[in-house]
This record gives C-alpha cells, structure tokens and sequence, in this order.
C-alpha cells in the first residue's frame, strides 16, 4: 500500500480527490488537509509515500510547500492553470494533473506512481541483500557497506544517525559515514538502551546528548529536533534514567 494525502484549499476538489484515492486499492489515504501548512505539520511527524498538492494556494503554494521538504515524498500536482506545468517538470514529480481531473487521468498518475515507488522499494531489498549478512551486526561494533568497501563502526563511536533521500548518514568522532541502510534498520537493531528515535530523520546515542533544551537535543554542537511523534517516549526514557 501507498501511504499519501491529498491537500487543496478547494473543499470540493478535496473531496474530488478523497473520493478518487478511496477508488484505488493501492492507495491508502492518510489525511486529508485545506492547507499546506497544517499537511506540513502531518507530514513532519507522519512519513507519507505521496502527496496529491494543489499548486495554487494562500499562504504557502504547492510549490513552496514541495520546496521546503528535506526528504520529499512523491508529488502528484494538481491545479487547474496549465503554465506550472514546467515547474512539475523541474522539481521532478511524478505527474501533473490539470482540473477538472478525469477519474482515468487520476489513475494513470497513481500507476506512475506504483512504479516509482515499487522500484524504490527493489532498490532497498537490493540494497539490504548485498550487505554482508546484514552488514553484520555483532556485539559492540558493526561492519557497514559503504562505496565499494566495508568499515567497522564501533557503538560508542556513533553520535547521531540521519536519515537522507537515499542514504543514511551515521555521524561518529571521525568522518560521517553514508550507507543505503534505512534509519529504520538502525532503529529495530541497534541496542534500545543506548540509541533512540527523537525524529522521523535522526536517531541520537543516548549517552552522547550533552543537554535537551526546547525540544531540540544536543549532541557535538548539533541541534536536533524532537518531533511530537517520538517526544513522550523520549521524554520518558530521559525521566528514567534522571
């Protein structure tokens, strides 16, 4: 399942669009906002595979939505002014729908879609198959693949990890290191005691965070966010070791 929401300050093309992705069984619709701030919101704390996005809206356009995400999801734009089509073109989406939307025009960008995803999706099995046994991950160290070699990375070396686009980034004393491991792998098996979630895009060693100041944590001079989805748990964590 494709996990995606729709945003449009049209009430009526929303529901257009709510109905549309209801009608498609591999999509799964997890919200459904007027605006481009309150999806940024959602989207910060929930990761979403796609996004149906009105271009043009008050505030903050589709465009500049898209713009400001670090790590986009698939974007299919929808808008009823044909000259954004170019600006579809450059910010690589995957499609552009011009309204009124035809329900087999919709269905044509949400197969577009499936590909995309679904060789994304091979890329990561593909990738995790070619690390040696799963990078292999022993005791206080662990052995991962990156560039045409693979390096020993000891735990307590490991200050912060940040999920990129298609890589993932672990942050030691030393040079960063990048590897096609997701944050979620890193997540599930590093040791729950000594490493926690604080951010859709960062995973912190707990015993490198110098302090925790307005939901940010610091560790080597580094801010890093705490978003509200990992906030109690992290809050919690921190309390039972105070």
């Amino acid at each position: 399942m494709i996990k995606c929401i729709a945003v449009d300050d049209e009430p009526l093309a929303l529901e257009i669009m709510e109905d549309y992705i209801r009608k498609v069984p591999f999509l799964s619709l997890a919200g459904k906002f007027e605006n481009a701030a309150t999806a940024l919101r959602f989207i910060q704390d929930e990761p979403v595979d796609l996004v149906f996005l009105d271009i043009k809206m008050p505030d903050i356009t589709g465009i500049q939505f898209l713009k400001s995400l670090k790590y986009p999801p698939m974007v299919v734009f929808t808008t009823a002014y044909g000259e954004y089509a170019l600006d579809g073109f450059n910010l690589d989406v995957v499609d552009y729908l011009l309204k009124p939307v035809p329900f087999e025009r919709f269905l044509k960008a949400a197969a577009k879609a499936s590909e995309t995803w679904s060789v994304s999706q091979q890329k990561n099995v593909s990738a995790g198959n070619n690390a040696i046994a799963m990078d292999a991950w022993v005791n206080d160290y662990i052995f991962i693949k990156t560039e045409y070699k693979i390096i020993k990375i000891n735990l307590e070396d490991i200050l912060f990890i940040e999920a990129l686009k298609d890589y993932t980034k672990i942050y030691t004393h030393n040079l960063p290191v990048l590897t096609l491991r997701s944050l979620k792998s890193f997540e599930t098996r590093l040791p729950a005691d000594k490493f926690i979630r604080v951010h859709r895009s960062y995973l912190v060693s707990l015993n490198k965070i110098n302090c925790v100041e307005k939901n940010t944590v610091m560790i080597a001079n580094q801010s890093i966010p705490i978003s509200d989805g990992y906030r109690d748990r992290f809050y919690d964590v921190i309390n039972r070791n105070s």
